[in-house]
Formats: structure tokens, sequence, C-alpha cells
């Protein structure tokens, strides 16, 4: 089981999303962005950055990414079922690898609400797939946050460093 944590709020409050326009009029919240300490609670719960609880008002998905990196992604619901669809989409209906990668998406998230203190609870399965301890980063990752142990992301950090900078110089090299 992962590590049960002190009280704690995290960092100071921040402003809320900036609204971007999509055609006709229609505001959709900006994407999460941005890099946040925060600690767990005695109780397992999380205080969600304050510039995102409008966005995740209408309900959370938290789930295991489906490379298996040690951190928990939390979205959006509409977002979640957009994403597990198009992945699925082009799968013939009746196919196993189908199935699987229901069993995966379905059964390795979990639904829930931000409470009135604007936190979330981490299920156990979850918080012992990410190795949650008390100290927690929030990561935006555009249509999601993820969630890592603090330690774990300061490992994971060098290793996509290094990988974007190798990426970027194959780029060059294309051009």
């Amino acid at each position: 089981m992962f590590a049960a944590a002190s009280r704690g709020g995290g960092a100071p409050p921040t402003p809320p999303p900036r609204l971007l326009k999509q055609g006709r009029g229609v505001s959709a919240v900006a994407p999460f962005r941005g890099t946040f300490d925060h600690t767990l609670d005695a109780k397992n719960r999380l205080t969600v950055p304050a510039r995102y609880r409008s966005a995740l008002a209408d309900g959370v998905v938290l789930a295991q990414p489906v490379d298996l990196t040690s951190c928990i992604g939390v979205w959006r619901p509409g977002d979640y079922e957009q994403y597990t669809r198009s992945a699925l989409a082009e799968l013939p209906p009746l196919s196993t690898r189908r199935t699987e990668l229901e069993r995966f998406f379905y059964g390795s998230s979990h639904d829930t609400e931000l409470d009135a203190a604007g936190r979330i609870m981490i299920p156990s399965f979850l918080g012992e797939h990410a190795k949650l301890a008390k100290d927690v980063v929030v990561v935006g990752a555009g249509d999601r946050m993820e969630l890592w142990d603090r330690t774990t992301w300061a490992d994971h950090r060098s290793t996509l460093l290094s990988g974007v900078a190798e990426v970027t110089a194959r780029v060059d090299d294309a051009a």
C-alpha cells in the first residue's frame, strides 16, 4: 500500500485557466500545463491545483496510462471517453485485442469527483501503481494531468529531457 501522508495543501492559489475560443463563440478550458508540488493527506486525498478545479467540476476520471508509466492520468470524463473511443475505433467489435484494451481502459480507471475542498481521493490500486507516497508532483500533459511520486518524476524528467533533445536533433537532421 502507498504511504500515508501528513495533511498539507501544496502550492498557493493560482488564477483560473484562461478560456480559448473554439469556432462559433464556443469556449473550452485551456489544456492542462505546468508542474505543481503537492502532498497527499492522511486519507490519500490530493488537493487539485486551484486553476484546474473548474475544469474538473463535472467529474474526474483517474486512469493508468497506456504505456504503464508509474503515474496516474487525471482526465475530464468527456476527454477520457473520447480518448478511449478513438483508441478502440479501428479495432473490430469482436476482436480479442479490442476486448483486452476495453478491459484495460475501463478496469484501470476510476470515476470520482472533487470534494468541497477541491480534493480527489486516490484509490489504492492506482496509488500503488504510481508508487505515490506523501510528496506528489502534478504535471500538466495537455488534455490531462498526471500525478507522479516526486522522486519518480525527478528520475523520469531526466529521461524525458534527454529524449526530447534526441527527437529534436533528428528533426534538425531531416531538414
